[in-house]
């Protein structure tokens, strides 16, 4: 993808700036793991510190010091699983801030104005997500409402120079109304097709067997971001499906529980076994911090929940899924990629003590 702050290799995973920062994280060390893009998160800053605010003081890309893109949910997600008192009807949806209680309109025309004030390069449609399971009726009726909103949202950025926008496929597990949003999003015209409503409680082979079902729906030539998705197994089954883009917060977050993501698989800092550890947690590695310290020193940080081992394993685990991206990527320009998802996942089940 090419936009004016920069070009995007893809598959590419987004790490997730919430509130205008990726946690415990500098902007450089974040793009020193390889990350070309970064989400930031429409709800979370219209309510701290306020659109208008970072507007003033020159968008979001100054106001953090991150001058590559940024991808800008439309706040419709956190709307439905964080705030109190929420209303939702034809017009938007009216709720009380989970910081304050103070009360605001969410629409999507004002979704769209923020996301512009904030500066995002790619900006999201208002949608509403609804979590799983749930019945037919209920994701038949989010998602036509997603629809509708879809349009407006589309007249509202009003082809926004130097700034793309995206649609949300909705439809929940049910494949037909997945179809249904998929080609009604596409007469209407976006930029980009993002695919919601998943990792929403659904189980991994459930969001398999729809991504299966709505990638043929989608435009061969837009980008195909899977939203909120995933652990690494995530991110190669659905690149195996077709899937382009990703965010979540699962990275940075393990790293603060004291969980790294490795070719090994996920290693537990916190476990008792590695108290006595001189190893690295892989010394292989290109990530110069998976060389430096060793197992021991990082289960001492995570039982003594020091910052600077959620520091060092935010940064490990965001330098591996970029990793694990740009390693996709080579393996699908090199006509290789079922066998590097094979040699992958053999690493993963093997397990950190076959380095023994």
């Amino acid at each position: 993808m090419h936009t004016h702050r920069g070009d995007i290799q893809t598959p590419a995973f987004m790490p997730v700036g919430t509130a205008a920062t990726v946690k415990a994280l500098y902007p450089e060390q974040v793009r020193q793991t390889g990350a070309e893009i970064l989400l930031g998160n429409t709800y979370h800053l219209m309510l701290r510190p306020g659109a208008e605010r970072i507007e003033r003081l020159g968008g979001l890309h100054d106001f953090m010091d991150w001058q590559l893109p940024i991808l800008t949910d439309s706040g419709g997600f956190q709307v439905m699983s964080l705030a109190n008192l929420r209303k939702l009807d034809e017009k938007g949806v009216t709720f009380r801030s989970h910081i304050d209680g103070s009360s605001h309109e969410l629409t999507p025309e004002r979704s769209i104005d923020i996301q512009k004030k904030l500066d995002s390069d790619i900006i999201m449609q208002l949608d509403e997500c609804i979590r799983l399971p749930a019945e037919k009726e209920e994701i038949e009726r989010a998602m036509q409402l997603s629809l509708r909103w879809a349009e407006r949202s589309k007249t509202a950025f009003n082809n926004a120079p130097g700034r793309a926008l995206f649609g949300i496929v909705q439809g929940g597990d049910n494949n037909e109304l997945r179809a249904i949003s998929a080609a009604g999003l596409k007469e209407i015209g976006f930029d980009g097709y993002a695919i919601g409503g998943l990792a929403v409680g659904e189980p991994q082979i459930v969001m398999f067997k729809v991504l299966d079902e709505i990638i043929p729906h989608l435009p061969q030539d837009r980008p195909r971001y899977l939203m909120g998705v995933g652990k690494p197994d995530d991110l190669l089954g659905a690149v195996e499906r077709g899937v382009d883009m990703f965010d979540c917060v699962h990275p940075t977050r393990a790293g603060r529980h004291g969980h790294a993501h490795t070719k090994f698989g996920v290693i537990n800092l916190k476990n008792a076994r590695h108290k006595d550890d001189p190893r690295p947690l892989d010394e292989n590695s290109p990530n110069p911090n998976c060389r430096r310290f060793s197992r021991a020193y990082l289960n001492h940080l995570t039982k003594s929940e020091e910052i600077l081992g959620a520091m060092i394993l935010s940064e490990v685990n965001l330098a591996y899924y970029q990793e694990l991206m740009s390693g996709m990527r080579l393996a699908i320009e090199n006509g290789q990629f079922a066998d590097f998802a094979n040699k992958t996942r053999e690493g993963w089940a093997k397990g950190d003590m076959a380095a023994l």
